[in-house]
């Protein structure tokens, strides 16, 4: 949803009490609306359907309608290919290298089609032994993309924890950009 007549979400005074210090500028993140932090499951739910991105159902369960697609897209998956994935990457038909010059471009077009637009972030981590647990951060345009996160991973524990999680890894999930078609003609034609 982009936000262009500046309407007061449910939970917007909520958006940063959990806010990390390590923010999205981190990741060439700026100039957006309005950054929804580590909203917990039921601030999630007010805005999934005040954004009308799915209902509840009698008793309680939340339906999404997730389109056409619903499964993943093995075929456009791609992996920058340098020197900390060169030699640790099986690569072939379903993890295609692309170089870091075409990263580059199409993060630039992510990053200025995120402006001006409201997104939200869950910090949180993988992996439930504290001895290999990583900690990752989940940026989405949806809220129910962020739900979903929230269920999938474990969440800190603290206001602390919040504040002071630092990813080590990031995912940036924004369904409704679309890459334009020399992304894949280039995917398809270019040997790196």
């Amino acid at each position: 949803m982009n936000n262009i007549l500046d309407i007061k979400s449910p939970t917007e005074q909520q958006a940063a009490v959990l806010k990390s210090d390590y923010g999205l500028e981190n990741h060439g993140l700026s100039n957006l609306r309005k950054v929804y932090w580590n909203l917990p499951s039921e601030a999630l739910y007010e805005e999934i359907v005040f954004r009308n991105e799915g209902k509840i159902a009698l008793l309680g369960p939340l339906i999404v309608n997730t389109g056409k697609h619903t499964a993943r897209a093995a075929n456009d998956k791609v992996i920058v290919r340098e020197s900390t994935t060169q030699d640790k990457i099986w690569w072939g038909e379903y993890n295609r290298p692309y170089s870091p010059e075409l990263f580059n471009d199409l993060f630039n077009r992510v990053q200025g089609f995120l402006q001006g637009r409201d997104i939200f972030v869950q910090d949180c981590f993988a992996g439930a032994n504290p001895s290999y647990r990583f900690p990752i951060r989940i940026i989405t345009e949806y809220a129910w993309h962020s739900l979903f996160s929230r269920n999938m991973f474990l969440i800190p524990k603290t206001s602390e924890d919040y504040r002071q999680h630092v990813p080590e890894f990031t995912v940036i999930c924004v369904p409704s950009f679309k890459a334009f078609p020399p992304f894949m003609v280039q995917l398809q034609t270019r040997s790196l």
